[in-house]
């Protein structure tokens, strides 16, 4: 039996990375219409797709605040919330049948990484000073420096790995579920799978984004630590 999925766009195009790429831009275009009936008619009584919006970007400030504060919450919420909608609509258009996630694709999550490693480090360093920054690499001691250094370098870039292989290999199990669900019952809907699926790439998207706020609040708050 084989689980490779089928994907419309696949019809047209025969190069795996041009079809990745189609998903890509369909993740793009729903973007891009549900911030523009969000934003389109704004009303301080908010209703419809902006109520939704407004919803979700408050709950994301409620719950960051409790991990990294209101203050990080509230000045990094652009660069969250764009990742939680960016990782959810790209894990719900591959629970339709004909499409295939761009999250399960490790190119994909493996960017979204680096992005997110390399902004905190660059936040951290701006915030604090590139020697304040490396200094609380090296511990409480300078004694313990020889040490600690290099664990708490292995210990940052270990968190590209885990970002994206978290999130590539949640969503690609996913895929593989749900192909093996269609193999075996294609002429009945499986909703109860569909439901599991669809709360699994919003769960993936929040773990994405919270881990991002404790990122950045663990580098832009050396002094808080010490």
């Amino acid at each position: 039996m084989s689980t490779e999925t089928f994907v419309f766009t696949s019809l047209f195009l025969n190069d795996h990375i041009l079809v990745m790429l189609s998903q890509l831009l369909i993740v793009a275009v729903i973007i891009l219409i549900v911030a523009k009936l969000a934003t389109s008619s704004l009303q301080l009584v908010p209703g419809g797709v902006q109520n939704v919006m407004e919803a979700f970007l408050e709950g994301i400030i409620s719950i960051a605040s409790d991990v990294a504060g209101e203050e990080v919450a509230r000045k990094y919420l652009p660069l969250a919330a764009t990742i939680a909608i960016f990782i959810f609509v790209s894990n719900m258009i591959g629970v339709i049948p004909g499409f295939e996630a761009p999250t399960s694709n490790i190119n994909i999550t493996l960017t979204l990484a680096v992005m997110v490693f390399l902004y905190y480090n660059f936040e951290g360093i701006r915030k604090n000073g590139v020697f304040k920054y490396f200094k609380h690499f090296m511990g409480p001691k300078l004694i313990l420096a020889p040490l600690m250094f290099p664990i708490e370098v292995i210990s940052h870039f270990s968190r590209i790995i885990s970002l994206s292989f978290r999130l590539f290999g949640n969503v690609r199990g996913d895929d593989l579920f749900l192909a093996v669900v269609l193999f075996l019952a294609p002429w009945v809907l499986p909703i109860l799978p569909f439901f599991i699926l669809v709360f699994f790439g919003a769960l993936q998207a929040f773990i994405f984004m919270i881990l991002t706020y404790v990122y950045i609040a663990g580098a832009v708050h050396i002094s808080e630590e010490h």
